[in-house]
C-alpha cells in the first residue's frame, strides 16, 4: 500500500505532555481537543518510519451503571484513545444520561487521555449510560530504510527522561537485569549500530523468556523464571533498553501491549529523534507494526489524581458515597462496533 510519512515536529508533539482538557456538556455538543496528524506532512528523511494508508474502525468506549442504593458524589474515569502519528481519533455520537452532572476529558502527562464522569446524586434502582463512539483511522508503521545513521541519544530531552528510569513492574535497576545488560554490552561488536544494539536486546528477550499467560510480574521475575506474558516481556525489553541509555516505553492496546524505543539521527540532535515500535511477544515485528487495534495510551509511569501511587497503566475507576446497603454495579465498555 502507498506509504505516507510524518515530520519530526509531529513525532515530538506525539511524544507526550499535557494538552488542554476539554469539557463535555451533557446537554450539548460533545467536544474534545487534541492536535491531529495530517497526511500532507511528508518528509524525505529515510531514518524516520513511514505509514501505510489508513483503515477506519468504529469503537465505543464508556460505562453503564445500575444501582440498588442511593449514592452521592459519584466519580468515574475511563481511558479513551488519542491522536498519535499512526492513529487519528474522531468523535462521533454519544449517549449520556441526564443524571451525569459533569463530564470532562483530561490528558495526563506522558501519553494518556481520560474521560471524567461526575454524578452528584443517583437514586436507588436507577441506571445511567455514558457511551461515546469514535471513528479511529489506523495506519501500520513501516520500518525506516536508513537505520545505520541512527544513534543512542547522548543527552535525552527532558520529556524523555521518565523513559530512562524505573516504572511500576519495570525494575530496571534489579541485579539480574543490570547483569544481563552488562553481558549484552560486552558482546557488542566495535562497529555495531544503535539499531543493531536494540535488535540484540529484542532477540535476547524473545530467546530468554517464553510466552506464557499468567499474573503480572516484575520484569526481573520474568527473566528469572524464563517465562511471561506480553506485559512481562515488554517490561523486560524496556528495562534492558533503559539500562543501555535508550529511552523506551510501553504501548497499550486492547488485550495487548508492545514496546517502543527512541533513537536519533547521527548529528541531528534531539530534533531528529523518533520512536520505533517492536513486538516483544507474538509475531516478530521490529521497527514496524502491523496492528489494527487502537492505541489506548503510551507510557508506563502515570500520576492519576484519584490514586496515590504512580501507575503503569491508566485503568478504569469508580467511587461514591453510599446512602444505604448494597453497591452500584458499573460495567466499563470498550467495544469494536464495526
Amino acid at each position: 500500500m502507498a506509504a505516507a510519512s510524518f515530520s519530526r515536529r509531529q513525532w515530538l508533539a506525539a511524544s507526550g505532555g499535557t494538552m488542554a482538557a476539554a469539557l463535555l456538556n451533557p446537554n450539548g455538543a460533545f467536544a474534545q481537543t487534541g492536535s491531529a496528524v495530517s497526511d500532507s506532512a511528508a518528509t524525505e528523511n529515510s531514518h524516520e518510519p513511514t505509514y501505510s494508508e489508513s483503515k477506519s474502525f468504529d469503537w465505543q468506549f464508556g460505562m453503564t451503571l445500575r444501582t440498588p442504593v442511593t449514592f452521592t458524589n459519584g466519580l468515574a474515569t475511563f481511558p479513551i484513545p488519542m491522536d498519535w502519528p499512526e492513529q487519528t481519533v474522531t468523535i462521533g455520537t454519544r449517549d449520556v444520561s441526564q443524571q451525569v452532572s459533569h463530564l470532562q476529558v483530561r490528558d495526563l502527562p506522558g501519553g494518556a487521555r481520560q474521560v471524567v464522569v461526575g454524578i452528584a446524586r443517583m437514586t436507588a434502582n436507577s441506571s445511567l449510560n455514558v457511551l461515546l463512539n469514535y471513528r479511529i483511522e489506523k495506519r501500520n508503521i513501516i520500518a525506516p530504510t536508513d537505520t545505520g545513521s541512527l544513534v543512542i541519544p547522548t543527552r535525552a530531552p527532558r520529556e524523555m527522561r521518565s523513559y530512562l528510569g524505573t516504572s511500576p513492574m519495570i525494575d530496571s535497576t534489579h541485579t539480574l537485569i543490570r547483569s544481563l545488560s552488562r553481558q549484552l554490552a560486552s558482546e557488542a561488536e566495535g562497529d555495531e549500530s544503535a539499531w543493531q544494539t536494540v535488535r540484540r536486546i529484542y532477540d535476547c528477550v524473545r530467546e530468554k523468556v517464553a510466552y506464557t499467560e499468567g499474573p503480572i510480574r516484575n520484569a526481573s521475575e520474568a527473566l528469572k523464571d524464563g517465562k511471561g506474558d506480553c506485559e512481562d516481556m515488554t517490561s523486560l525489553f524496556v528495562a534492558l533498553c533503559r539500562n543501555a541509555q535508550i529511552p523506551a516505553r510501553m504501548v497499550w492496546i486492547p488485550g495487548h501491549c508492545y514496546p517502543e524505543f527512541y533513537l536519533e539521527r547521527d548529528g541531528g540532535g534531539n530534533d531528529s529523534g523518533c520512536w520505533y515500535p517492536c513486538q516483544a511477544a507474538g509475531t516478530e515485528q521490529f521497527g514496524e507494526m502491523q496492528e489494527e487495534r487502537p492505541i489506548l495510551q503510551k507510557g508506563d509511569r502515570f500520576k492519576v489524581p484519584e490514586q496515590r501511587q504512580i501507575v503503569r497503566y491508566v485503568s478504569e475507576f469508580f467511587r461514591c458515597d453510599r446512602l444505604g446497603k448494597g453497591s452500584p454495579r458499573i460495567d466499563f465498555v470498550r467495544e469494536l462496533k464495526s
